[in-house]
């Protein structure tokens, strides 16, 4: 089992920045991948950015070039720096971590960017 605990999620104006964390704890060993998805109202989760254990990392379209994925594996840690938000960012985020057969989930934090 593995135990994901994101934070930094909050109101923001647009063209400002904010940085989530999330913190993976139990059997992190196995996990191959982590990233973050978000949903708005109404859409689709989608996919905003993951990296491998080996750091390869993948972005959607739209966040590239604004967004950071990044991890720290002493504190078992990844990070998202958000650059540049559009009101368009607006949607709940979640963290998540991949391991072979399994997929684990955050409860998921809020991010709202006012224009």
């Amino acid at each position: 089992q593995v135990q994901l605990v994101e934070s930094g999620g909050g109101l923001v104006q647009a063209g400002g920045s904010l940085r989530l964390s999330c913190a993976a704890s139990g059997s992190i060993f196995s996990i191959n991948a982590m990233g973050w998805y978000r949903q708005a109202p109404g859409k689709r989760r989608e996919l905003v950015a993951a990296i491998t254990s080996g750091g390869s990392t993948n972005y959607a379209d739209s966040v590239k070039g604004r967004f950071t994925i990044s991890r720290d594996n002493a504190k078992n840690t990844v990070y998202l720096q958000m650059n540049s938000l559009k009101p368009e960012d607006t949607a709940v985020y979640y963290c998540y971590a991949d391991e072979p057969g399994t997929d684990y989930w955050g409860q998921g934090t809020q991010v709202t960017v006012s224009s």
